[in-house]
């Protein structure tokens, strides 16, 4: 798979284009749907911030996703998200999209909202790791193998 290209605010009030915008090397990135996936992402957010100083060049994101809508709407909503947030690297770390949610599902072959995503993708689009939910033990063991495997060569894996 292929990140497509998409653009949206961070809480900085900072336009950013993705993929090409992500920082990392490898970019470790959070999809949720729906307010209550922040719990989702919430429970991973400790071993992201872990494996960023464990392995030089990864940095995490989180992408609330959402449908397309009014401007005042996104503003609203926007605000209202940021104030939640002081820190400022969480902000500038959430890039808020508002798209057709649809098109943007199929494009990354995601086949529902039901849960968070979880995927790694180099600043190309690349998509090299995947699973979804809240946090597990397997999961942190398979994001662990792969970033053992991958930021410790000199080169990335094929996708």
């Amino acid at each position: 798979m292929t990140f497509p290209i998409v653009s949206g605010l961070n809480f900085l009030r900072k336009k950013l284009t993705l993929p090409q915008d992500f920082q990392g090397e490898l970019n470790l990135v959070f999809i949720p749907f729906e307010r209550w996936h922040q719990e989702e992402v919430d429970s991973w957010i400790a071993l992201a911030e872990d494996l960023e100083k464990e392995f030089g060049g990864l940095v995490y994101y989180e992408l609330p996703t959402l449908s397309n809508s009014g401007t005042l709407y996104k503003f609203l909503l926007n605000e209202g998200m940021r104030a939640g947030i002081p820190n400022p690297k969480t902000r500038e770390h959430t890039i808020t999209l508002y798209l057709n949610k649809t098109d943007f599902r199929a494009a990354l072959n995601l086949p529902d909202e039901e849960h968070i995503y979880i995927l790694v993708v180099d600043r190309m689009g690349n998509e090299f790791f995947r699973t979804r939910g809240p946090y597990s033990r397997e999961g942190e063991a398979a994001l662990r193998q792969f970033f053992g495997r991958s930021m410790k060569k000199e080169s990335l894996p094929c996708p």
